[in-house]
């Protein structure tokens, strides 16, 4: 079964009187154990489909699956659920809260489903240590680097070990050198674990590493390279 199915996804913003389609009958799955680049120029729909694929946002027509599962009409409690248990993000910006420390930002998402205090520093421990950031779990993210702090981010978005993992430009603030250690590092995490990546991005590193590469224009489809 596919992590992903779009059915003839269409997103249109209404902006006063201007309606700007976004996206246009977009039809693609996503199997598991892609590591997948959506790419193209700004206004091309990359981020449009990658927020859908999130429900972060709910489209204008057309059908999203997750696992099989219908998430285009959910409530906004259902979708919010639906990203604490299934879905992981990773953000250009990081989105750490500043206030806590390396170990305190990955294990947020395990605190709020519940898990045990012992399973989740199990847990917690290990994704640190795999993204590089052992000995650095009591650093708060104004002590970290940019390429740390987005490892935390990265560690956050995969301890709850999600059916698929959502990441928007997650190295347009970083250095080339920093960008190309942390999709190094991501790679090694689809491949070891295989988890199931979609990026949104523009940056080349990333699409050299990338599996499968989807090129957006004008809200569609315009080509689907698989490697």
């Amino acid at each position: 079964m596919p992590i992903a199915e779009i059915r003839s996804l269409t997103k249109v913003y209404e902006q006063g009187r201007l309606s700007v389609r976004a996206l246009q009958n977009v039809d693609l799955e996503i199997e598991p154990g892609e590591f997948t680049v959506l790419m193209g120029p700004s206004g091309s729909g990359k981020t449009t489909l990658l927020n859908l694929i999130g429900t972060l946002d709910r489209p204008t027509s057309g059908k999203i699956l997750l696992e099989g599962r219908d998430v285009s009409g959910l409530s906004k409690s259902d979708r919010a659920k639906l990203r604490l248990t299934r879905l992981g993000f990773v953000f250009q910006a990081y989105n750490l809260l500043p206030v806590l420390s390396a170990y305190e930002n990955a294990e947020f998402v395990l605190l709020l489903r519940g898990v045990p205090a012992v399973e989740r520093r199990a847990r917690v421990m290990k994704m640190l240590k795999e993204v590089g950031l052992e000995g650095m779990e009591d650093r708060r993210p104004n002590e970290l680097s940019g390429g740390q702090q987005q490892r935390v981010a990265v560690a956050r978005a995969i301890v709850g070990e999600p059916a698929l993992v959502l990441a928007d430009e997650p190295t347009a603030n970083l250095d080339s050198k920093t960008a190309k250690e942390l999709i190094s590092t991501m790679r090694k995490l689809n491949e070891e674990h295989g988890l199931t990546f979609v990026f949104a991005t523009h940056d080349p590193e990333v699409m050299a590493r990338a599996r499968r590469v989807i090129r957006l224009h004008d809200g569609e489809i315009a080509e689907d390279e698989r490697r």
